[in-house]
């Protein structure tokens, strides 16, 4: 009985053009974690917080409508757990290097030095303009779609750009002991 009713289940879904549930978490799980890892900088709260989204997912697998929707859904949720990981837990961003495991090739960028000074820079942002740097710089997403995913308006987006690419201009030229211009 339950078995046909998961069988109708999918089928109704296949039908409908979602792709499988299995395919969705493998074809989007490096998706989900980059902009969690990217975003918190703990790769076991990273991995928390992607199992979480997908569990979510799959709860609410009967309202997805596409895989553009879910695709936008991902995004969307992973946003928000992300900032309300950094709101409950209160995470320290730096930790010792003894700490730190070897990077994956995920994490591995040409210039180490200058990557770490880079995310401390943008980790010390407000929150919402680190998450608006992370999807825009490191995910590659388009004003629109974070706009979308973030529940903002456009030119919202744009500004909290501009006030996070400003504010990390100044806290970069007061390091190396420079005006801004």
């Amino acid at each position: 009985m339950v078995a046909t009713a998961i069988t109708s289940a999918a089928g109704a879904q296949e039908a409908a053009g979602l792709p499988d549930f299995a395919w969705v978490v493998d074809r989007h799980k490096s998706m989900v974690y980059s902009i969690l890892w990217h975003y918190l900088r703990d790769r076991t709260a990273a991995e928390e917080v992607a199992q979480d989204v997908f569990l979510e997912l799959h709860r609410s697998w009967s309202s997805m409508k596409s895989a553009e929707h879910i695709v936008f859904w991902l995004r969307r949720v992973t946003s928000h757990r992300a900032i309300d990981c950094v709101r409950k837990r209160r995470l320290h961003w730096e930790t010792s290097l003894e700490e730190t495991s070897e990077p994956t090739a995920l994490e591995r960028v040409h210039d180490s030095f200058l990557s770490s000074y880079l995310e401390r820079m943008v980790a010390s942002l407000p929150e919402k303009q680190r998450m608006v740097i992370v999807l825009r710089y490191q995910e590659g997403m388009e004003v629109e779609e974070i706009a979308d995913v973030l529940g903002m308006k456009t030119s919202t987006v744009k500004t909290q750009i501009f006030r996070a690419l400003e504010l990390l201009r100044t806290k970069t030229a007061q390091r190396l002991g420079r005006k801004v211009e």
